[in-house]
């Protein structure tokens, strides 16, 4: 079932979370779509994740459209949020524009994801009035954070005590990132009681990875982190719905076996 960037916002009025998940290749894209999640994020964190680059910072635009429109395809009807990767944003406004729209020509985006929204909102109101529906990145970094004498880690804490020039100053950067024509916000390393207080204080979705709490408007996960995928999980089981790392591993070593001895092996693509 598609669902729209409006009905995300009815969902908000209503009080029903919504269920991103952040998906890099067609299996993973349809998987997640199939499975009911409201909309998808082809994050530059594949570069890191998938591709084994140091970081994502050396994830061309060219590249990731390879990443965007693996996704469309896997679920061509899902709603599909990218990442405008890093460059064409902190360069000036109109480059952020052509970059959203080779995202949604090219790779079949529905909208673009700016990180660090608040610090660039000439691209957030140029990307939307260029037709393009803007998911704006906000939230604490470490360096952020030690401003104002706290740790991320400590903000995670139900019972944290936010202080109140920290508290003011994201609830403007949420109202901006509003203001500048965002149609929802997805708020990073924030916690809970800062995620309620700016999910209250603006009027579009604020939807959250890390930290946030119950009380933000929804939620995102990345796919591979959700079902213990990843290199990092081989040698430490994830905190998470599956170990499929292991699984994985598992079979490898038995199919492996399998061809050593000589017995006939299982497997194979199939036909559709």
């Amino acid at each position: 079932m598609t669902i729209s960037i409006m009905q995300i916002k009815e969902m908000k009025e209503k009080g029903v979370k919504s269920a991103a998940l952040v998906v890099w290749d067609a299996p993973t894209a349809r998987i997640a779509h199939e499975c009911g999640a409201d909309f998808l994020i082809v994050g530059d964190s594949v570069g890191v994740n998938l591709w084994g680059h140091s970081n994502n910072l050396e994830i061309t635009l060219d590249d990731f459209l390879v990443a965007v429109k693996a996704v469309r395809r896997g679920a061509p009807d899902a709603l599909v949020c990218a990442d405008i990767p890093y460059g064409p944003v902190q360069i000036d406004p109109t480059e952020a524009v052509r970059a959203a729209i080779r995202l949604v020509q090219e790779g079949g985006a529905d909208l673009v994801k700016i990180d660090a929204a608040p610090d660039f909102p000439e691209a957030v109101t140029s990307v939307t009035r260029a037709g393009v529906p803007v998911f704006a990145q906000m939230g604490l970094s470490p360096q952020s954070g030690s401003k104002y004498g706290v740790s991320i880690g400590d903000l995670q804490q139900p019972e944290s005590l936010v202080p109140d020039e920290m508290m003011e100053q994201l609830i403007r950067e949420a109202q901006v990132c509003e203001q500048a024509g965002a149609a929802m916000i997805d708020l990073t390393n924030a916690g809970p009681v800062i995620g309620g207080a700016i999910t209250d204080a603006v009027g579009i979705p604020v939807i959250g990875g890390m930290g946030g709490g119950p009380w933000l408007d929804g939620r995102i996960r990345m796919f591979h982190a959700a079902v213990g995928y990843g290199t990092k999980f081989l040698d430490n089981p994830p905190s998470a719905y599956a170990y499929t790392a292991q699984m994985s591993r598992d079979a490898v070593t038995e199919l492996l076996g399998d061809i050593r001895s000589g017995k006939q092996i299982k497997g194979g693509l199939g036909r559709k």
